[in-house]
């Protein structure tokens, strides 16, 4: 048997990892500023995170949700802490697929209507509804597609207020990410998040804030919509909620009421799960954490701005992008093989930057200077003929 060829692949194999950086199998080190799709909350194999795991594998590592859980208590009482979301409700999934295809069924079951209203460039998720309020046909099948979905141009005011003066009584819920991660490091504005918000509780809809990458701290603030000053009804989490181990969930505001089988999910809180989510959120809360993503994120963006070549840098703590130029397609091939730097992309022309919100300033400098050598190299190398 071989493996199902769906991913293109950088042929490095890792090995080993620590903080922000990861070693492959040669002994290479490489300076990770990409995080595994912004998985790497608090930095990789964090001390406090592995004993965590360790010792709760020694006791239990996995029961069902039939029986009291407390760790699942533990976490929701230290989220409801750190995000400042205290009166909210917990539900834990596996994915943030999972986590949106959550949040959108839990809406239409608050108030009985079927359409969701989502954004040009939006991604959220693989599976079944998360990726029919996904805008990329291309990894949308046949199967997944639906009339109840209405994609309008990101950040227009007058396209969102049109739309529910016209089938406001139909929408059952807007979803949209804070910053568009895949889309591009694309920052949803706080006029248009207010405006949701004022919207939603008009019509009767939910306001999701899909927070899977820009949520965490990430931003600076816990959940990226936060800097809109309004809440929403829905958040969804994942990827650095588990620092690599596979965790997710929604919060819930309290108006939105729960009834036995609603939601439901096997592997969804189970007790190593919840250690690792734990772990995380104690790290972030002593390391300070989402004060370091803000300071060394505007130090980021403040650097990057001063060099001549790169194009629209953007962002908001530590997720950041940028545009390249026809004449520097080749950056992020060269960051990884001459520099040993991991950064991501957002076709056709964006770098993105998602590093562990432990990065320190002098791992922000390491990048600098390599970004600067390389963009030097290349605006040297004449163009091929």
């Amino acid at each position: 048997m071989t493996l199902f060829d769906v991913y293109p692949l950088n042929n490095i194999t890792i090995t080993k990892a620590s903080g922000s950086y990861v070693w492959d199998d040669k002994g290479t080190k490489y300076l990770d500023m990409y995080g595994g799709h912004a998985v790497i909350s608090i930095g990789h194999t964090h001390p406090h995170w592995v004993k965590r795991i360790e010792d709760q594998l020694e006791q239990i590592a996995f029961y069902s949700n039939s029986i009291i859980i407390p760790l699942q208590q533990q976490l929701a009482q230290k989220l409801g802490e750190i995000s400042g979301k205290e009166d909210f409700h917990l539900f834990l999934c596996n994915s943030g697929a999972e986590a949106n295809e959550n949040a959108l069924k839990l809406a239409s079951f608050h108030n009985g209507k079927k359409k969701v209203i989502a954004f040009s460039k939006a991604f959220h998720g693989r599976t079944s509804l998360a990726v029919a309020v996904t805008d990329n046909p291309k990894i949308v099948a046949p199967v997944n597609q639906t009339e109840n979905v209405i994609f309008l141009p990101f950040n227009n005011e007058a396209a969102l207020e049109q739309c529910f003066a016209d089938q406001g009584n139909e929408i059952s819920s807007v979803i949209i990410e804070g910053i568009q991660g895949v889309g591009g490091i694309n920052i949803a504005s706080d006029r248009f998040l207010q405006k949701i918000r004022s919207l939603c509780n008009h019509y009767n809809a939910v306001y999701i804030a899909d927070s899977v990458q820009c949520g965490y701290g990430r931003s600076g603030l816990f959940f990226s919509h936060d800097h809109a000053g309004v809440p929403a009804d829905i958040y969804t989490m994942a990827k650095g909620m588990g620092n690599g181990f596979p965790v997710g969930g929604i919060i819930i505001a309290p108006h939105l009421k729960a009834f036995h089988g609603m939601l439901g999910t096997t592997f969804g809180g189970n007790h190593l799960a919840c250690a690792a989510a734990l772990a995380v959120l104690e790290v972030i809360e002593q390391e300070n954490l989402l004060t370091n993503a803000e300071q060394t994120g505007n130090y980021l963006l403040s650097k990057l701005s001063e060099i001549e070549g790169i194009e629209n840098v953007r962002g908001r703590g530590l997720m950041i992008g940028f545009d390249v130029p026809e004449d520097l397609k080749d950056l992020r091939k060269n960051l990884l093989n001459k520099h040993k730097i991991f950064t991501g992309e957002a076709k056709p022309n964006v770098i993105r930057l998602l590093p562990s919100l432990t990065l320190t300033m002098g791992q922000a400098d390491e990048f600098l200077k390599a970004l600067q050598a390389e963009i030097a190299f290349l605006k040297q190398v004449p163009a091929a003929v």
